[in-house]
Protein backbone atom coordinates (compact mmCIF):
# COMPACT_ATOMS: atom_id res chain seq x y z
CA UNK A 1 0.00 0.00 0.00
CA UNK A 2 1.57 3.43 -0.49
CA UNK A 3 2.18 5.85 2.19
CA UNK A 4 2.18 9.43 0.75
CA UNK A 5 2.69 12.29 3.15
CA UNK A 6 2.16 15.59 1.79
CA UNK A 7 2.70 19.25 3.52
CA UNK A 8 -0.57 18.61 5.24
CA UNK A 9 -0.31 15.53 7.25
CA UNK A 10 3.93 16.17 8.08
CA UNK A 11 2.38 19.23 9.84
CA UNK A 12 -0.19 17.52 11.80
CA UNK A 13 2.21 14.95 12.55
CA UNK A 14 4.88 17.50 13.69
CA UNK A 15 2.57 19.28 15.62
CA UNK A 16 1.27 15.98 17.80
CA UNK A 17 4.95 15.81 19.03
CA UNK A 18 3.22 18.40 21.61
CA UNK A 19 0.37 16.66 22.65
CA UNK A 20 2.14 15.34 25.67
CA UNK A 21 2.92 18.68 26.93
CA UNK A 22 -0.66 19.49 28.21
CA UNK A 23 -2.18 15.64 27.46
CA UNK A 24 -2.13 14.94 31.59
CA UNK A 25 -3.05 17.85 32.98
CA UNK A 26 -6.02 18.12 30.66
CA UNK A 27 -7.26 14.80 31.53
CA UNK A 28 -6.92 15.76 34.99
CA UNK A 29 -8.75 18.82 34.85
CA UNK A 30 -11.29 16.18 33.06
CA UNK A 31 -11.43 13.93 35.85
CA UNK A 32 -12.04 16.40 38.05
CA UNK A 33 -15.56 17.70 36.16
CA UNK A 34 -16.49 14.03 35.99
CA UNK A 35 -15.98 13.65 31.76
CA UNK A 36 -13.48 11.11 32.78
CA UNK A 37 -13.69 7.48 34.48
CA UNK A 38 -11.32 7.43 37.33
CA UNK A 39 -10.19 3.82 36.92
CA UNK A 40 -9.19 4.01 32.90
CA UNK A 41 -8.53 8.27 32.33
CA UNK A 42 -5.29 6.44 31.59
CA UNK A 43 -5.85 4.70 28.67
CA UNK A 44 -5.87 7.49 26.59
CA UNK A 45 -1.97 7.40 27.62
CA UNK A 46 -1.58 4.42 25.90
CA UNK A 47 -2.23 2.71 28.99
CA UNK A 48 -4.15 -0.74 28.73
CA UNK A 49 -6.31 -1.08 31.73
CA UNK A 50 -7.20 -5.09 30.27
CA UNK A 51 -4.97 -7.48 29.12
CA UNK A 52 -4.82 -8.86 25.44
CA UNK A 53 -6.85 -12.01 24.87
CA UNK A 54 -4.87 -15.24 23.20
CA UNK A 55 -5.60 -14.71 19.26
CA UNK A 56 -6.23 -12.77 16.44
CA UNK A 57 -7.54 -9.52 17.52
CA UNK A 58 -9.55 -6.99 15.11
CA UNK A 59 -9.82 -3.50 16.52
CA UNK A 60 -13.06 -1.27 15.77
CA UNK A 61 -12.79 2.81 16.66
CA UNK A 62 -15.73 4.99 16.79
CA UNK A 63 -16.12 8.25 18.22
CA UNK A 64 -19.41 8.46 20.60
CA UNK A 65 -22.06 6.14 21.47
CA UNK A 66 -24.79 5.79 18.69
CA UNK A 67 -21.44 5.28 16.39
CA UNK A 68 -20.07 2.42 18.82
CA UNK A 69 -23.30 0.65 19.18
CA UNK A 70 -23.90 0.32 15.48
CA UNK A 71 -20.49 -1.49 15.41
CA UNK A 72 -22.40 -4.49 17.43
CA UNK A 73 -24.20 -6.07 14.68
CA UNK A 74 -20.67 -6.62 12.28
CA UNK A 75 -18.80 -7.72 15.43
CA UNK A 76 -21.37 -10.59 15.77
CA UNK A 77 -21.30 -11.52 11.77
CA UNK A 78 -17.41 -11.63 12.44
CA UNK A 79 -17.92 -13.56 15.73
CA UNK A 80 -19.90 -16.17 13.56
CA UNK A 81 -17.70 -16.65 11.24
CA UNK A 82 -14.64 -16.34 12.69
CA UNK A 83 -14.37 -18.60 16.17
CA UNK A 84 -11.22 -17.67 16.66
CA UNK A 85 -11.54 -13.79 16.66
CA UNK A 86 -10.93 -11.44 19.50
CA UNK A 87 -12.50 -7.87 19.23
CA UNK A 88 -11.45 -4.89 20.94
CA UNK A 89 -13.72 -1.73 20.21
CA UNK A 90 -12.40 1.95 21.14
CA UNK A 91 -13.99 5.03 21.25
CA UNK A 92 -13.49 8.94 23.07
CA UNK A 93 -16.34 9.38 25.23
CA UNK A 94 -17.43 8.49 28.56
CA UNK A 95 -21.22 7.34 28.02
CA UNK A 96 -19.98 5.35 24.63
CA UNK A 97 -17.99 3.78 26.92
CA UNK A 98 -20.41 3.51 30.18
CA UNK A 99 -23.33 2.46 27.24
CA UNK A 100 -21.37 -0.31 24.89
CA UNK A 101 -19.85 -2.08 28.30
CA UNK A 102 -23.16 -3.46 28.91
CA UNK A 103 -24.29 -4.03 25.30
CA UNK A 104 -20.82 -6.13 24.80
CA UNK A 105 -21.12 -8.59 21.63
CA UNK A 106 -19.19 -11.51 21.68
CA UNK A 107 -15.41 -11.78 22.54
CA UNK A 108 -15.27 -7.90 22.97
CA UNK A 109 -13.66 -5.69 25.48
CA UNK A 110 -13.85 -1.87 24.89
CA UNK A 111 -10.83 0.76 25.83
CA UNK A 112 -10.68 4.79 24.96
CA UNK A 113 -8.51 4.94 22.18
CA UNK A 114 -5.27 7.02 23.02
CA UNK A 115 -4.67 10.90 22.13
CA UNK A 116 -3.15 11.34 18.96
CA UNK A 117 -0.03 11.05 19.93
CA UNK A 118 3.47 8.86 18.57
CA UNK A 119 4.27 7.51 22.32
CA UNK A 120 0.80 6.78 23.39
CA UNK A 121 -0.13 4.90 20.43
CA UNK A 122 3.32 3.28 19.98
CA UNK A 123 2.60 2.40 23.81
CA UNK A 124 -1.50 1.07 22.41
CA UNK A 125 -0.18 -0.99 19.48
CA UNK A 126 2.51 -2.65 20.97
CA UNK A 127 0.30 -4.37 23.47
CA UNK A 128 -2.75 -4.93 21.45
CA UNK A 129 -1.55 -6.12 18.09
CA UNK A 130 -4.41 -5.88 16.04
CA UNK A 131 -4.56 -8.46 12.54
CA UNK A 132 -6.97 -5.76 11.78
CA UNK A 133 -7.76 -2.26 12.53
CA UNK A 134 -11.46 -0.82 11.44
CA UNK A 135 -12.44 2.68 11.43
CA UNK A 136 -16.48 3.83 11.75
CA UNK A 137 -17.80 6.74 10.27
CA UNK A 138 -15.98 10.01 9.50
CA UNK A 139 -14.00 9.86 13.25
CA UNK A 140 -10.16 9.66 11.63
CA UNK A 141 -7.11 10.26 13.72
CA UNK A 142 -4.06 10.82 11.60
CA UNK A 143 -1.19 9.66 13.63
CA UNK A 144 -3.21 6.59 14.73
CA UNK A 145 -3.82 5.87 10.76
CA UNK A 146 -0.71 6.37 9.60
CA UNK A 147 1.07 4.31 13.02
CA UNK A 148 -1.16 1.73 12.01
CA UNK A 149 -0.58 1.16 8.43
CA UNK A 150 3.30 1.77 9.22
CA UNK A 151 3.57 -1.72 10.78
CA UNK A 152 1.54 -3.74 7.91
CA UNK A 153 -1.98 -3.39 10.00
CA UNK A 154 -4.83 -3.83 6.73
CA UNK A 155 -7.18 -0.90 7.45
CA UNK A 156 -10.69 -0.61 6.68
CA UNK A 157 -13.01 2.42 6.78
CA UNK A 158 -16.90 1.23 7.00
CA UNK A 159 -19.90 3.09 7.48
CA UNK A 160 -18.55 6.41 6.49
CA UNK A 161 -20.85 9.16 7.10
CA UNK A 162 -20.36 12.48 5.71
CA UNK A 163 -22.40 15.19 4.83
CA UNK A 164 -22.52 18.37 2.98
CA UNK A 165 -21.98 20.55 5.89
CA UNK A 166 -19.19 17.76 7.32
CA UNK A 167 -17.42 17.77 3.38
CA UNK A 168 -17.52 21.51 3.55
CA UNK A 169 -15.63 21.87 6.65
CA UNK A 170 -12.84 19.37 5.61
CA UNK A 171 -12.50 20.45 2.11
CA UNK A 172 -9.41 22.58 3.25
CA UNK A 173 -7.72 20.06 4.56
CA UNK A 174 -8.03 17.68 1.04
CA UNK A 175 -4.49 16.89 1.13
CA UNK A 176 -4.15 15.48 4.95
CA UNK A 177 -7.89 13.17 3.80
CA UNK A 178 -6.70 12.34 0.90
CA UNK A 179 -3.42 10.35 2.35
CA UNK A 180 -4.88 9.30 5.07
CA UNK A 181 -7.43 7.52 2.68
CA UNK A 182 -4.78 6.18 0.48
CA UNK A 183 -4.04 4.17 3.01
CA UNK A 184 -7.19 2.02 3.47
CA UNK A 185 -7.80 -1.05 1.69
CA UNK A 186 -11.59 -0.79 2.01
CA UNK A 187 -14.11 2.03 2.15
CA UNK A 188 -17.35 1.82 2.75
CA UNK A 189 -20.25 4.41 2.98
CA UNK A 190 -23.81 4.56 4.19
CA UNK A 191 -25.48 6.47 1.09
CA UNK A 192 -24.20 8.08 -2.01
CA UNK A 193 -24.23 11.67 -0.86
CA UNK A 194 -21.45 10.11 1.46
CA UNK A 195 -19.73 8.44 -1.49
CA UNK A 196 -19.31 11.35 -3.52
CA UNK A 197 -18.04 13.62 -0.62
CA UNK A 198 -15.78 10.84 0.43
CA UNK A 199 -14.43 10.71 -3.81
CA UNK A 200 -14.19 14.61 -3.57
CA UNK A 201 -11.52 14.53 -0.37
CA UNK A 202 -9.73 12.11 -2.96
CA UNK A 203 -10.86 8.19 -1.83
CA UNK A 204 -10.90 5.93 -4.29
CA UNK A 205 -13.26 2.48 -4.59
CA UNK A 206 -15.59 3.92 -2.11
CA UNK A 207 -18.94 1.20 -2.07
CA UNK A 208 -22.48 2.47 -1.21
CA UNK A 209 -23.88 -0.30 1.24
CA UNK A 210 -26.07 1.41 3.73
CA UNK A 211 -25.77 2.15 7.49
CA UNK A 212 -24.87 -0.34 9.89
CA UNK A 213 -27.51 0.77 12.63
CA UNK A 214 -30.05 -0.55 10.78
CA UNK A 215 -28.57 -4.28 11.10
CA UNK A 216 -27.22 -3.87 15.00
CA UNK A 217 -28.32 -6.26 17.23
CA UNK A 218 -31.71 -4.64 19.79
CA UNK A 219 -29.94 -2.92 23.04
CA UNK A 220 -29.79 -5.06 25.81
CA UNK A 221 -32.09 -4.21 29.28
CA UNK A 222 -31.23 -5.33 33.03
CA UNK A 223 -34.05 -7.86 34.16
CA UNK A 224 -34.25 -6.37 37.32
CA UNK A 225 -34.64 -2.84 35.68
CA UNK A 226 -37.24 -3.61 33.44
CA UNK A 227 -39.27 -5.84 35.80
CA UNK A 228 -39.46 -2.79 38.37
CA UNK A 229 -40.25 -0.15 34.97
CA UNK A 230 -43.02 -2.06 33.59
CA UNK A 231 -44.30 -2.58 37.30
CA UNK A 232 -44.43 0.72 38.01
CA UNK A 233 -45.68 2.18 34.37
CA UNK A 234 -48.69 -0.47 34.97
CA UNK A 235 -51.82 1.61 34.32
CA UNK A 236 -50.20 4.73 32.46
CA UNK A 237 -50.18 4.95 28.93
CA UNK A 238 -46.35 5.47 27.80
CA UNK A 239 -44.65 7.87 25.39
CA UNK A 240 -41.41 8.00 24.82
CA UNK A 241 -39.05 10.72 23.52
CA UNK A 242 -35.73 9.74 22.87
CA UNK A 243 -32.50 11.05 22.62
CA UNK A 244 -33.96 14.97 23.33
CA UNK A 245 -32.90 17.94 22.98
CA UNK A 246 -34.00 21.14 24.27
CA UNK A 247 -35.55 21.89 20.77
CA UNK A 248 -37.92 19.01 20.80
CA UNK A 249 -38.42 19.20 24.67
CA UNK A 250 -40.28 22.67 23.97
CA UNK A 251 -42.48 21.27 21.00
CA UNK A 252 -43.43 18.35 23.31
CA UNK A 253 -44.20 20.18 26.65
CA UNK A 254 -46.04 22.28 24.63
CA UNK A 255 -48.38 19.57 22.73
CA UNK A 256 -48.60 18.12 25.91
CA UNK A 257 -50.35 20.88 27.49
CA UNK A 258 -53.83 20.46 24.93
CA UNK A 259 -53.03 16.98 24.99
CA UNK A 260 -56.37 14.88 26.18
CA UNK A 261 -56.53 12.30 28.03
CA UNK A 262 -53.26 13.03 28.69
CA UNK A 263 -49.70 10.23 28.16
CA UNK A 264 -47.30 9.47 30.86
CA UNK A 265 -44.40 10.58 28.48
CA UNK A 266 -40.98 9.68 29.54
CA UNK A 267 -37.79 12.08 28.43
CA UNK A 268 -34.35 10.29 27.88
CA UNK A 269 -32.59 13.60 27.18
CA UNK A 270 -29.37 12.96 24.80
CA UNK A 271 -27.44 14.39 28.15
CA UNK A 272 -28.28 12.84 31.30
CA UNK A 273 -27.12 15.64 33.21
CA UNK A 274 -29.78 18.15 31.67
CA UNK A 275 -32.72 16.31 33.89
CA UNK A 276 -33.11 19.44 36.19
CA UNK A 277 -33.20 21.68 33.50
CA UNK A 278 -35.71 20.00 31.91
CA UNK A 279 -37.61 19.44 35.22
CA UNK A 280 -37.80 23.35 35.01
CA UNK A 281 -39.01 24.25 31.72
CA UNK A 282 -41.79 21.69 32.57
CA UNK A 283 -42.97 23.68 35.11
CA UNK A 284 -43.09 26.32 33.27
CA UNK A 285 -45.86 24.93 31.04
CA UNK A 286 -47.40 23.89 33.74
CA UNK A 287 -46.75 20.32 34.11
CA UNK A 288 -45.22 17.93 36.84
CA UNK A 289 -41.70 15.63 36.20
CA UNK A 290 -40.05 13.27 38.57
CA UNK A 291 -36.60 12.28 37.66
CA UNK A 292 -35.69 8.36 37.95
CA UNK A 293 -31.82 9.74 38.29
CA UNK A 294 -33.19 11.26 41.99
CA UNK A 295 -35.10 7.70 42.52
CA UNK A 296 -38.39 9.08 41.79
CA UNK A 297 -40.90 6.64 39.71
CA UNK A 298 -43.62 7.96 37.15
CA UNK A 299 -46.08 9.63 39.26
CA UNK A 300 -46.42 12.68 37.92
CA UNK A 301 -47.31 14.30 33.92
CA UNK A 302 -43.78 13.46 32.84
CA UNK A 303 -41.00 10.94 34.19
CA UNK A 304 -37.69 12.51 33.12
CA UNK A 305 -35.07 9.20 32.50
CA UNK A 306 -32.08 10.27 33.04
CA UNK A 307 -29.48 7.57 33.19
CA UNK A 308 -27.29 6.24 31.27
CA UNK A 309 -27.79 2.43 29.64
CA UNK A 310 -31.05 2.15 30.18
CA UNK A 311 -32.60 2.84 26.93
CA UNK A 312 -33.26 -0.78 25.97
CA UNK A 313 -35.59 -0.50 28.55
CA UNK A 314 -37.66 2.24 27.54
CA UNK A 315 -38.06 1.44 23.98
CA UNK A 316 -39.67 -2.24 25.01
CA UNK A 317 -42.04 0.04 27.89
CA UNK A 318 -43.29 2.53 25.59
CA UNK A 319 -44.98 1.31 22.40
CA UNK A 320 -44.43 4.95 20.67
CA UNK A 321 -41.26 6.56 20.82
CA UNK A 322 -40.37 10.29 19.27
CA UNK A 323 -37.05 10.65 18.02
CA UNK A 324 -35.13 13.37 19.42
CA UNK A 325 -32.85 15.70 17.29
CA UNK A 326 -35.73 16.25 15.19
CA UNK A 327 -37.16 19.50 15.73
CA UNK A 328 -33.79 21.12 15.75
CA UNK A 329 -30.20 21.73 14.20
CA UNK A 330 -29.22 18.15 15.51
CA UNK A 331 -30.82 16.56 12.51
CA UNK A 332 -31.92 13.53 14.31
CA UNK A 333 -30.93 10.77 16.16
CA UNK A 334 -30.73 6.73 15.43
CA UNK A 335 -34.41 5.56 14.70
CA UNK A 336 -33.31 1.76 14.59
CA UNK A 337 -32.97 1.55 18.08
CA UNK A 338 -36.83 1.81 18.83
CA UNK A 339 -37.43 -0.55 15.76
CA UNK A 340 -35.70 -3.19 16.37
CA UNK A 341 -37.95 -3.52 19.79
CA UNK A 342 -41.21 -2.97 18.42
CA UNK A 343 -41.69 0.87 19.06
CA UNK A 344 -43.30 3.11 16.80
CA UNK A 345 -41.49 5.69 15.22
CA UNK A 346 -42.66 9.33 15.36
CA UNK A 347 -40.15 12.24 14.49
CA UNK A 348 -39.94 16.10 13.64
CA UNK A 349 -38.83 17.57 10.16
CA UNK A 350 -35.04 17.69 10.77
CA UNK A 351 -33.25 14.70 9.96
CA UNK A 352 -30.41 14.77 7.84
CA UNK A 353 -28.28 12.77 9.65
CA UNK A 354 -30.03 9.66 8.92
CA UNK A 355 -31.93 10.79 5.87
CA UNK A 356 -31.49 7.47 4.07
CA UNK A 357 -32.64 5.56 6.93
CA UNK A 358 -35.68 7.72 7.44
CA UNK A 359 -36.41 7.38 3.54
CA UNK A 360 -36.28 3.09 4.05
CA UNK A 361 -38.58 3.67 7.07
CA UNK A 362 -40.72 6.43 5.41
CA UNK A 363 -41.20 3.74 1.78
CA UNK A 364 -41.97 1.32 4.31
CA UNK A 365 -44.57 3.27 5.65
CA UNK A 366 -43.09 2.70 8.74
CA UNK A 367 -42.19 5.91 10.35
CA UNK A 368 -44.70 8.51 10.75
CA UNK A 369 -43.25 12.43 10.72
CA UNK A 370 -45.51 15.15 12.66
CA UNK A 371 -45.28 18.81 12.57
CA UNK A 372 -45.28 20.76 16.34
CA UNK A 373 -48.97 21.27 15.93
CA UNK A 374 -49.87 17.26 14.78
CA UNK A 375 -47.84 15.69 17.71
CA UNK A 376 -50.57 16.10 20.57
CA UNK A 377 -52.56 13.71 18.65
CA UNK A 378 -49.72 11.72 17.04
CA UNK A 379 -49.29 10.91 20.77
CA UNK A 380 -52.25 8.91 21.72
CA UNK A 381 -53.13 7.37 18.46
CA UNK A 382 -52.53 3.85 17.94
CA UNK A 383 -49.29 3.13 16.02
CA UNK A 384 -49.42 -0.50 16.66
CA UNK A 385 -49.14 -1.71 12.88
CA UNK A 386 -46.66 1.16 11.81
CA UNK A 387 -44.25 -0.55 14.72
CA UNK A 388 -44.80 -4.13 13.37
CA UNK A 389 -43.52 -2.30 9.50
CA UNK A 390 -40.54 -1.27 11.25
CA UNK A 391 -39.88 -4.42 13.16
CA UNK A 392 -39.37 -6.08 9.96
CA UNK A 393 -37.27 -3.83 8.48
CA UNK A 394 -34.94 -4.01 11.40
CA UNK A 395 -35.19 -8.21 11.27
CA UNK A 396 -34.38 -8.02 7.83
CA UNK A 397 -31.55 -5.69 7.95
CA UNK A 398 -29.59 -7.51 10.92
CA UNK A 399 -29.22 -10.81 8.10
CA UNK A 400 -27.06 -8.41 6.08
CA UNK A 401 -24.07 -7.76 7.05
CA UNK A 402 -22.56 -11.69 6.65
CA UNK A 403 -20.67 -10.46 2.91
CA UNK A 404 -19.17 -7.23 4.76
CA UNK A 405 -18.05 -9.00 7.78
CA UNK A 406 -16.72 -11.78 5.36
CA UNK A 407 -14.42 -9.25 3.20
CA UNK A 408 -13.32 -7.64 6.51
CA UNK A 409 -11.83 -10.91 7.74
CA UNK A 410 -10.40 -11.97 4.69
CA UNK A 411 -8.54 -8.41 4.57
CA UNK A 412 -7.48 -9.38 7.86
CA UNK A 413 -6.34 -12.88 7.36
CA UNK A 414 -8.84 -14.36 9.30
CA UNK A 415 -10.93 -16.31 6.77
Amino acid sequence: MTSPRGLQLSAYLAATQAIPLIAPSLLKRRLAKGKELPDRWREKLGQATEPRPQGPLIWLHAVGLGEVLALRGLIAAMAAQSPKAEFLVTSTTRGSAEVFTANLPPRTRHQFLPLDAPGYLRRFLDHWRPALSVWAEQDLWPRAVVETAARGIPLALVNARMNADAHARRSRWKGLYADLFARFALITAQDPASTHHLQALGANSVRTTGSLKAAAPPLSADPKALAAAREALVGRQPVLLASSHAEDEAVTLTALRTTHPRPLVLIAPRDPHRGPEIATRAAEHGLTTTLRSAGQGPTADIWIVDTFGEMGVWYRLCPTTLIGGTFGPTEGHNPWEPAALGSAILHGPRTANFAADFAALHGAGAALPVTPEALSAALTADHTAMAARAKVLSDAAQGSLAPLAAELLALGGLA
